[in-house]
């Protein structure tokens, strides 16, 4: 038996035992309560049956209808199509109860404002049969079947809504992409937009955190493909189907190989991940999106999300970008305001309600607390500046910090708010091995030189190398420097073994996204949990002798400094 099968099936084994000691009382209506909920349990209709996607693969659904409504009476449709909802745990957290998952999900919202809401297990995950693709061909033809078959129900009005976070919201753009019948709109919170640059920054593997021991990386991408081999093989429970039963653990050796194959691999030039990517599949998309991202989220990071967006056609788009981490709005990003525009979201395009859905196009949460409406994100007076960097050498090793391994560049004081919105992008000329890293780190520096991340990006080294950094929205105060360090590699960040090779950096230049026009904050808000761990975790005081022999006059907008 390979180590794959080891894995899995040693895991599978652990959850059953779980799933096992924790047996299932079901009655009808049950109540439902969830992070959604404001303290009052709705009771409501379930129901479990099965899908035929057209390759005969079944998909497992559950089904929750308000109660009380006759069979055939026919609502709206809120779909989730999701890889981690089994009966038996929620992701890998085990479920006591049983029963349909509807953990961080807007069910209850959903029914007591008459929706139908239908969750459905991609193929290979919970109670459905077939092989996982990591949003390939199968996970998309999926989702089409799905939503047609939601549409088409007779308690159906044939109009569908998906909403999720994370993969669940990957799989409503796998939905924008194919345009099954019946799918009315669209909210995809923290969206996987392109597999490829989910799991690697040009070829470099991320790291992503070992939550709840640490937030801090500790788990390279290019193993994830087990990870979710583990879910996949989560087994059912004692009063499932056995249909539900014998597909929950119908992982075969093949599949799994495939799948491993492609979530390991670190081209992006192979023909599975162009297939993949979503940013391309939806351009000029008309269907109503609702789009969310967070700017300090460590897993879908703030990065291509902004080419879709960008991309999308002409249509009744909603996007809300700021201070967060992996979420959506509903209690994680200090606004008091995203549910009522969901809602709105889904009356107006899916159940067809004469509302109006309040806010702006979109909605954007500064780093120092504000929120401010635009009509456009990046904005459309963010300029490009180029800035010439300091060169030198540094060397690629790796782990013990040094100043053998940074080169720093520090702007004179800005006399006013200098406001970086947008991707800030760097060219560097470089001598060394394609084996060593480069790394571009921009930081906001205070008077005292405490300085705290701002974005950063990653390559391998090149003769010429291109850097695209994480997008952000950030306003530096009037006092403040910009602090630009060129590095090998961010040991939490990025999974990368050492080079020791000295890496020489002939030339860089860095082009910064700053906004023309001030902006006042003009929207209600306030931090999120996220926003205050970064003010604390991503933060670092620099030793005199950077901030002595590092100052430069950059040429920037509001710098005080002359060359």
């Amino acid at each position: 038996m390979s180590s794959v099968s080891v894995v899995v099936r040693v895991l599978a084994g652990l959850m059953l035992a779980v799933g096992v000691t924790a047996p299932m009382t079901v009655a009808e209506p049950q109540p439902v309560a969830d992070p959604w909920s404001d303290g009052v349990p709705v009771t409501h209709q379930y129901r479990q049956t099965y899908l035929t996607a057209p390759d005969g693969t079944r998909l497992h659904a559950d089904i929750l209808r308000p109660a009380g409504l006759p069979e055939d009476a026919r609502t709206p449709v809120i779909l989730t199509v999701s890889p981690y909802r089994s009966h038996t745990a929620y992701i890998s957290l085990p479920r006591l109860t049983g029963g349909p998952s509807t953990e961080s999900l807007p069910v209850e919202m959903a029914l007591r404002a008459g929706y139908t809401y239908v969750i459905v297990d991609l193929r290979g995950f919970g109670g459905s049969d077939g092989c996982p693709d990591y949003g390939g061909p199968g996970e998309r033809s999926d989702v089409v079947t799905a939503v047609e078959w939601a549409a088409s129900q007779p308690w159906s009005t044939g109009r569908v809504g998906m909403v999720g976070v994370s993969y669940e919201a990957w799989t409503g753009l796998l939905g924008l992409a194919a345009k099954p019948k019946g799918l009315a709109a669209v909210a995809a919170f923290s969206p996987v937009v392109d597999p490829y640059s989910y799991l690697y920054m040009q070829g470099v593997s991320w790291k992503f955190s070992g939550k709840p021991v640490t937030e801090n990386g500790i788990r390279p991408a290019d193993q994830v493909g087990l990870e979710h081999l583990a879910i996949a093989s989560t087994p059912g429970r004692p009063e499932d189907s056995a249909e539900y039963r014998a597909n929950a653990i119908a992982m075969t050796q093949p599949c799994a190989e495939d799948f491993l194959s492609l979530t390991g691999d670190h081209d992006a030039n192979r023909p599975g991940w162009r297939e993949r990517d979503l940013v391309t599949a939806t351009r000029g998309n008309t269907i109503p999106l609702f789009l969310g991202q967070g700017f300090l989220d460590a897993n879908t990071r703030p990065d291509r999300v902004f080419d879709l967006w960008q991309a999308q056609g002409p249509g009744e788009h909603r996007a809300w970008f700021g201070q967060w981490g992996h979420s959506d709005c509903h209690t994680k990003c200090g606004t008091p305001n995203f549910e009522t525009e969901l809602l709105a979201f889904f009356d107006r395009h899916v159940a067809l309600r004469t509302v109006e859905v309040p806010g702006p196009k979109v909605t954007v949460g500064q780093f120092d607390g504000g929120w401010r409406a635009e009509s456009a994100w990046p904005p459309a007076d963010s300029r490009r500046y180029p800035v010439e960097l300091r060169t030198g050498a540094y060397t690629d090793r790796g782990f013990l910090p040094g100043p053998d391994r940074e080169i720093w560049s520090i702007s004179q004081p800005f006399d006013r708010v200098t406001h970086l919105s947008g991707v800030a992008t760097a060219s560097l000329r470089l001598g060394g091995p394609p084996s060593a890293t480069a790394t571009i780190e921009l930081y906001d520096v205070e008077p005292s030189g405490r300085a705290t991340l701002v974005t950063r990006g990653i390559a391998p080294v090149a003769a010429d190398t291109r850097i695209r950094t994480l997008a952000q929205d950030w306003p530096l105060a009037a006092g403040h420097r910009l602090g630009v360090r060129i590095t090998d590699v961010v040991d939490d960040v990025w999974s990368h073994a050492p080079a020791d090779a000295r890496v020489t950096v002939d030339a860089a230049r860095l082009e910064l996204p700053l906004l023309t026009d001030a902006r006042v904050p003009d929207l209600t808000g306030g931090t999120s949990e996220a926003h205050a761990k970064w003010r604390v975790e991503k933060t670092t005081t620099l030793p005199p002798e950077v901030l002595n022999n590092a100052v430069m006059f950059m040429n920037l907008p509001n710098e005080t400094g002359r060359p």
